[in-house]
């Protein structure tokens, strides 16, 4: 990726004509996760709220209205929840990573954000957390 594409992706915009890259995302994702380091977090789910961005390239511009031919947004929510279901992890980096991965095992996926925000930890936060960007090697 060059600098001014970097700059482009960190500003939050994702699809670029020029490219070939359609954005495809998931807002707001809310699930009970077993996730955290205290004896309260490993004795119960907490609510934690997952946003995930990907850069997707365009192997075809014209989807004929095909499922097939599209990175299928339901497949990463459903993703999503089998890792979540899959028991505790330690860090909301260890379950961002794991998304991520994910994300990234099709190969028309450019790159990938994952934001992972515990939503209450603090009475006077809204949420904590951690948000990372993957990309394929080739990227």
């Amino acid at each position: 990726m060059n600098q001014s594409s970097a700059s482009a992706d960190r500003s939050g915009r994702l699809a670029d004509a020029r490219r070939g890259i359609r954005h495809v995302f998931v807002r707001d994702l809310v699930l009970h996760a077993r996730v955290g380091v205290h004896a309260p977090e490993r004795r119960a789910a907490q609510r934690v709220r997952l946003n995930v961005d990907l850069a997707v390239f365009e192997t075809v511009t014209d989807t004929g209205d095909a499922l097939g031919n599209v990175v299928c947004y339901e497949d990463i929510v459903g993703g999503i929840r089998a890792i979540v279901e899959n028991g505790h992890v330690n860090l909301v980096e260890t379950l961002a990573d794991r998304v991520a991965a994910m994300c990234l095992e099709d190969g028309r996926v450019r790159s990938v954000r994952v934001r992972v925000e515990k939503l209450d930890v603090f009475e006077d936060a809204t949420s904590v957390g951690v948000e990372i960007e993957r990309a394929q090697p080739d990227a």
